[in-house]
């Protein structure tokens, strides 16, 4: 799906207040190649209940970083089973207990934190995003979270021209804990990702 940066914006005014439904109902009828990704961090239950709802067979990529905690695991398969989610799982070349041995979880101002990150993150992002090919990108992004997230909106464009689609984007957690219990859906707070020293700062795949 091809927009301009003109058509975002005016379609971000009218989707504001709209049924995060409806918005990816009119996505899903737009794209050619739709794909949802998901770390199964906290509240991240919300969108893949909600893309699921309208389409079952939509892609879920999954970039494990190999770092998730024990109870993160259990909170994916359990969402995978429950959801029927088409999960497509994506992980580093490189093993988590390699990695271990030779190079840790970089500090931030450690030089092979920037390597860290492209290995555990953006590589296998990367990869899952060049055999997709998507026009329209699900995610759960949402205002407040980060400086550069705050810039977005419902309907953003990625630098390759992908259409992101965030339709909890202006949601606060107290919007979704109601939208979770309305549908009887599990959250889990106990993540961790070992590419960020603060819960908002940026990944890198949304920058």
């Amino acid at each position: 799906m091809a927009l301009t940066e003109a058509q975002v914006q005016k379609l971000n005014i009218q989707f504001k207040g709209i049924p995060p439904e409806e918005i990816i109902s009119w996505a899903v009828k737009h794209a050619e190649t739709p794909v949802v990704t998901t770390n199964f961090r906290p509240y991240e239950v919300a969108i893949l209940h909600a893309v699921s709802g309208v389409r079952n067979d939509i892609p879920v990529v999954w970039c494990d970083t190999g770092y998730n905690t024990p109870k993160t695991y259990k909170h994916a398969e359990e969402l995978i089973e429950k959801l029927s989610l088409n999960v497509k799982l994506y992980v580093p070349k490189q093993t988590t207990a390699h990695r271990d041995a030779v190079m840790g979880i970089p500090q931030i101002d450690d030089p092979r934190h920037a390597v860290f990150t492209e290995q555990v993150k953006l590589e296998p992002f990367k990869r899952a995003m060049a055999e997709f090919k998507p026009d329209v990108w699900f995610t759960n992004l949402r205002k407040g979270q980060t400086a550069h997230r705050d810039s977005l909106d419902i309907l953003s464009l990625s630098k390759d021209g992908v259409l992101k689609v965030s339709p909890f984007y202006h949601w606060n957690d107290t919007q979704l804990d109601t939208y979770l219990k309305k549908y009887n859906l599990p959250n889990e707070h106990n993540y961790f990702d070992p590419t960020k020293v603060l819960e908002n700062r940026e990944c890198g795949l949304h920058s």
